[in-house]
């Protein structure tokens, strides 16, 4: 669990009166097999020694656990059993030395949105020590209904499409939901009304109040070219300038990330499901495998700390498997580096172009998180099929709506007779970077 009290010690790049820095300390604690607590002040990290309890003078403090990616249906090869690993983590938030008071969900709760993926979640966290759960949807959770189901089953008490607020302990916490109303080709969307919202919840809060904000897609640009951003973040980051201590947790990149800009630390958690790459180290995001026995090195959970007295909150993740979160990195990036090169895929797309007369079909690709090909053309009368060949479900939208398919699960397809001439741009609605083009002749 994570914990800190008036006795931190701060550990620089420079040499400590010890001689080691905090770079060697890092490493110790992994042949130690320990983690580390880290907390901020003014962009300075603090750390201490991982697993000691609350002092039971501290009545007022309290923890809080941080769950995501849950991806409830998910099967494919980069984890088989996600229901399994679910409950992996629930485990060991029941072992933790002192209960949390609560637990909260940033997202990907189920993969499809099916209501037998929601019965599956609700019976294993009926398992959690901790009964009080807080959701944010992720874009899988509203794929099939536009959230409609999330709202019946997780949203009852919250505004809008889902966004919350409340108080616990002195700390004010707050709900984004930045997953629907995607535009072909942007980022996560906060939108007006939610903005708005936020202004207004925060008014009546004093400076010293910690914050902590939840939501799925980062609200800082974690790795905007894989969708890894929320394009109108920066007002919502406005309102929360005026505040000693904000704390951002996030999933939907389903590692862990961490960023410190003045009072503001964003945390991005690792998921209960699958790993994805690290930015840029694999032709596109998407569900990364890696070697059976490793699996539970990169699945986990994140704990947080709120101490009495002390407004900065410490952050701690720990892995299904009890390692060191840092290693993490080391075996997404081996797993990553054994997928085929980007380049040499976008190549192979643009010789393999298909070309098509009048009433016939054209076969297109949904794969690794692309259009291939991304621009096709077609002469009127021609049908163009799409088949979905990724681990994770997408559609094929047309920006103007002319057409637009079902949510496509893996092997699945969806194809369009385009009658007429012109330039039919469209997308994928759940994940806006995936963009194409049909030009009809």
């Amino acid at each position: 669990m994570k914990n800190h009290d008036k006795k931190e010690n701060n550990l620089t790049e420079a040499p400590s009166s010890d001689g080691v820095d905090r770079r060697g300390f890092l490493k110790c604690m992994a042949w130690a097999g320990t983690g580390v607590v880290w907390t901020f002040a003014g962009g300075v990290p603090v750390s201490r020694l991982f697993g000691a309890d609350l002092k039971s003078s501290d009545r007022s403090s309290f923890s809080f656990v941080q769950i995501s990616d849950s991806h409830i249906g998910f099967d494919k090869p980069a984890n088989v059993d996600v229901t399994a690993t679910l409950q992996v983590a629930i485990g060991k938030i029941n072992a933790l030395p002192v209960e949390p008071d609560l637990i909260l969900h940033t997202g990907d709760l189920s993969h499809l949105s099916k209501p037998s993926e929601f019965d599956t979640l609700d019976q294993v966290l009926k398992g959690a020590r901790p009964k009080q759960v807080f959701y944010v949807p992720g874009e899988h959770d509203v794929a099939l209904d536009n959230g409609r189901q999330f709202l019946d089953r997780y949203g009852k008490q919250t505004k809008g499409v889902g966004w919350q607020s409340f108080d616990h302990k002195g700390v004010h916490f707050v709900g984004l939901v930045n997953v629907l109303n995607f535009k072909a080709g942007g980022l996560g969307i906060l939108g007006p009304e939610q903005l708005e919202w936020l202004e207004n919840d925060l008014k009546s809060r004093t400076s010293s109040t910690p914050i902590v904000v939840f939501a799925h897609i980062p609200l800082w640009a974690a790795y905007p070219e894989w969708g890894w951003a929320t394009e109108d973040s920066a007002q919502a980051l406005a309102y929360l300038k005026r505040f000693g201590s904000v704390t951002v947790l996030n999933g939907h990149i389903h590692q862990v990330m961490q960023k410190v800009e003045g009072n503001v630390t964003f945390h991005s958690a690792m998921a209960t499901a699958f790993p994805q790459p690290l930015p840029g180290s694999a032709p596109s995001a998407g569900p990364l495998k890696v070697p059976a026995d490793q699996l539970r090195r990169v699945l986990g959970l994140t704990n947080v700390s709120y101490l009495a007295g002390n407004s900065h909150l410490a952050v701690v993740d720990s892995t299904l498997a009890g390692t060191p979160p840092e290693e993490a990195s080391t075996i997404l990036r081996r797993a990553a580096a054994a997928l085929p090169a980007a380049g040499a895929q976008a190549q192979s797309s643009q010789q393999n172009q298909p070309t098509a007369a009048a009433g016939e079909t054209v076969q297109a690709a949904i794969d690794n998180f692309s259009f291939k090909p991304k621009e096709l053309t077609v002469k009127a009368g021609s049908t163009v099929r799409w088949t979905n060949k990724d681990d994770i479900p997408h559609t094929v939208t047309s920006n103007d709506k002319v057409f637009s398919s079902p949510v496509l699960d893996s092997n699945q397809n969806f194809q369009f007779t385009f009658a007429s001439s012109g330039k039919f741009p469209y997308f994928c609605k759940l994940h806006p970077m995936m963009t194409g083009t049909v030009i009809v002749e």
